[in-house]
């Protein structure tokens, strides 16, 4: 799945080399014994996949020996970019950041480079405009997610006739996986010449209680009656929609057919129950590749722009095997 997203960046892949992040510049090379202090700056707690995520990649830390200062944000920008500064006065090796937003890194990524420790993003991105401001970005292509999402709704509802009616859950607003699932699946459903309409597209947040909420208002200002398909983001809005549909009389993934994207437990299981009907997956367990690029980094190997993390797709016939198998 990834060779198009490689492809994209073409056969000249931009390299980086950080010998001009040593130590000369004020930068560190990690300790005699190859341990590194990393300051990672990660979004928040918002789901059962951040959660996971931040636990694999503190597990990944502590087995490598690696000193890991970790900030949760709270899904606040403004304490990223104070965590991100505390960690340029502390002199960390490397800063990990887990942006909140696409925009409004640029300052505080200079100020990084100028003191000469390189950044990586772990899981979204940031605007192209500073992408010269971070050595690299491991994590999903969020673009490809929801072209697997388009896909597959293309082709369940390409002999629709009448139209096929959606409803999204979009995730946090600004945020890279939020843009990109959402321009993803839609570059599919126009290329394939799916007869549809939006019926209705607001952020819940990525968390259960506003997918819920948003659902809510959904149903109250719309019905469900015709509506064809939901969208879901991730899958802690997708359940907390599940229940409000369930609230209203409906029966989740017959009346209305359900995309989630993550692949969690608690999602897995809503499938197996016959409550929504296909899962993108996004892979929280990375832990130990960061680690691995982190150090490549600091030793000033050369690393692609963009490392990505494997993933697959799940549809009703996949569930219930699938299901054992998921680790958050």
């Amino acid at each position: 799945m990834f060779k198009k997203a490689l492809a994209g960046i073409g056969a000249g892949a931009l390299l980086f080399s950080m010998a001009a992040c040593g130590a000369d510049d004020g930068g560190s090379e990690g300790g005699d014994d190859g341990s590194l202090v990393i300051g990672f700056a990660q979004v928040g707690a918002e789901s059962a996949w951040r959660t996971a995520n931040s636990k694999s990649i503190q597990d990944a830390a502590e087995a490598a020996g690696h000193d890991l200062k970790f900030n949760d944000a709270q899904q606040d920008q403004e304490k990223q970019i104070e965590a991100v500064r505390g960690f340029i006065n502390q002199q960390v090796d490397v800063i990990v950041l887990a942006p909140v937003v696409e925009t409004g890194w640029t300052d505080v990524l200079q100020e990084a480079e100028d003191a000469g420790i390189p950044v990586v993003l772990a899981d979204r991105g940031i605007e192209a405009a500073d992408e010269d401001l971070y050595v690299t970005r491991l994590g999903s292509d969020f673009a490809e997610e929801g072209r697997k999402a388009g896909t597959w709704a293309a082709e369940t509802f390409a002999d629709d006739a009448d139209g096929t009616r959606i409803l999204e859950l979009q995730g946090t607003t600004g945020s890279a996986p939020a843009n990109d699932r959402k321009a993803g699946f839609f570059e599919v459903l126009d290329a394939e010449g799916l007869n549809y309409e939006i019926v209705d597209s607001q952020s819940g947040n990525f968390t259960a209680e506003e997918g819920k909420a948003v659902m809510e208002t959904f149903i109250t200002t719309h019905g469900l009656d015709g509506i064809d398909l939901l969208y879901a983001h991730n899958d802690e809005m997708g359940l907390g929609a599940i229940q409000a549909i369930e609230d209203a009389g409906k029966v989740p993934g017959q009346d209305i057919q359900i995309i989630i994207v993550d692949g969690s437990k608690a999602g897995f299981q809503a499938g197996v129950d016959g409550k929504l009907n296909y899962i993108v997956e996004c892979n929280p367990a990375f832990g130990p590749q960061l680690m691995d690029v982190l150090e490549s980094v600091v030793a000033g190997d050369e690393v692609e722009k963009f490392t990505p993390v494997e993933e697959g797709v799940f549809d009703a016939t996949q569930f219930e095997a699938e299901l054992p198998n998921r680790q958050f």
